[in-house]
């Protein structure tokens, strides 16, 4: 039986370098023959209690990941995190590389435990916001009254960013404590409101501790959000349909989304708006209206939406394999329901909405085919008519859902394999 590799070992590390590690960590570091990580981790080991060669991750980091490890095969690798490296940290990256059971994970305090620490904070009902390689908008989903947020910063400049975009979303209130240096003997702390914050850029390491006010603007967790949020061209699920339509399509974490003529985004937004492991992309052949999906989807704290210009079915060519498919517009293009429905995997949902006879009567036949649930959704809002009021009736739409079901013949060639 052929020996087994070195598993890697991955020690975390804070502020506080080599004297705030435990036992067990410095003695891995010591018979290391090879240690991976960040320059300012790396100048962090004293040269004469660690002999290993230093090799700084190149940037960008992650696709560097595999040919660095092939390239050190074989020896023994010890990798440097700050902190927990499997919070927010390069212990996941590794992990899907190479797999867990070939890594040794020790921890140490997460930047995130040492600031709920010195704020009295509970860890558990304290929301962590990255901004590390992710855009500034990624925070306003986070935006509630009342809340209290650990924002981890990309750089200096991040405090200064965060404060503009609070003011800028009407929390302009929220009370913003930066954390420097935690954990090391160069901690500090700065604060002020996020309205005119008055501090210059501090130390690049730190994290943003944010409490919003409880009489700030007030969102919503669930689908429905307003049509008054979105930029519009007119082509919008309205609010009613829209809460309906997501109910049916039942989004569940780190499920994709194809949202098939996407108008303006508002299905694919409120399915990532579900939670933040959640995938969409929307595919929309105006490029005028994906311009305005891509600003919606950042107004609405989602910037991670994939946007698609391009007419289906051809633009879906290549595209990750969905868990449901939504067509909101172009039904009647050949072959498109054809090529949503073969993309769908055994157990994937399909919702079709739609407000013509053409488009109604294609639904109705792959009702007939396929089975599934066919509907009507009317809407009516009260208006005022002459002094009086009455009721003001939406155009109503026809909506087919079905869910994909498995295929027997599949099912024995996968059991015969």
């Amino acid at each position: 039986m052929p020996e087994l590799p070195p598993p890697i070992s991955v020690v975390g590390i804070g502020a506080d370098g080599w004297p705030g590690l435990a036992g067990t960590s410095r003695a891995t570091l010591r018979a290391a023959e090879v240690v991976i990580g960040g320059p300012r981790q790396l100048a962090l080991l004293p040269e004469d209690e660690v002999t290993a060669a230093r090799v700084p991750w190149p940037s960008p980091l992650r696709p560097a990941v595999p040919g660095l490890l092939a390239e050190h095969a074989g020896r023994r690798v010890a990798v440097l995190a700050s902190g927990d490296p499997m919070f927010h940290g390069i212990g996941r990256t590794l992990a899907e590389t190479v797999g867990a059971d070939r890594l040794r994970i020790l921890p140490h305090p997460s930047s995130v435990s040492y600031a709920c620490a010195r704020l009295g904070w509970p860890l558990e009902a304290t929301e962590v916001v990255s901004l590390v390689g992710r855009p500034l908008e990624t925070l306003a989903l986070a935006l509630h009254p009342g809340r209290r947020l650990l924002v981890l910063s990309a750089d200096a400049g991040t405090p200064a960013a965060v404060a503009a975009l609070l003011t800028a979303r009407g929390h302009g209130a929220a009370r913003l404590r930066v954390l420097e240096q935690l954990g090391g003997p160069g901690e500090r702390q700065s604060e002020g409101p996020a309205d005119g914050w008055p501090h210059p850029p501090g130390d690049p390491l730190n994290v943003v501790a944010v409490e919003l006010p409880a009489d700030g603007p007030r969102g919503s967790l669930v689908p429905g959000l307003p049509d008054a949020a979105y930029e519009s061209d007119g082509q919008l699920t309205k609010r009613h349909v829209r809460a309906a339509t997501l109910a049916t399509l039942a989004p569940a974490p780190g499920e994709l989304l194809w949202d098939v003529g996407g108008g303006s985004g508002s299905i694919a937004i409120e399915w990532l708006r579900a939670h933040r492991d959640n995938r969409a992309v929307s595919v929309e052949r105006d490029r005028s209206r994906a311009e305005r999906i891509v600003r919606n989807a950042a107004a609405l704290g989602v910037p991670r939406l994939q946007v698609v210009t391009g007419s289906a079915p051809a633009a879906l060519d290549g595209l990750p394999a969905p868990d449901a498919v939504f067509v909101g517009g172009g039904l009647t293009a050949p072959g498109l329901l054809e090529a949503c429905w073969a993309a769908l995997p055994a157990g994937g949902r399909l919702v079709a909405n739609t407000v013509t006879l053409e488009s109604e009567a294609l639904l109705t036949e792959w009702y007939r085919r396929h089975g599934g649930e066919l509907l009507r959704i009317a809407t009516a809002h009260a208006v005022p008519v002459g002094g009086f009021t009455g009721w003001r009736q939406a155009m109503p739409v026809t909506q087919w859902s079905a869910v994909k079901p498995h295929d027997p013949q599949h099912d024995l060639q996968e059991n015969a394999s």
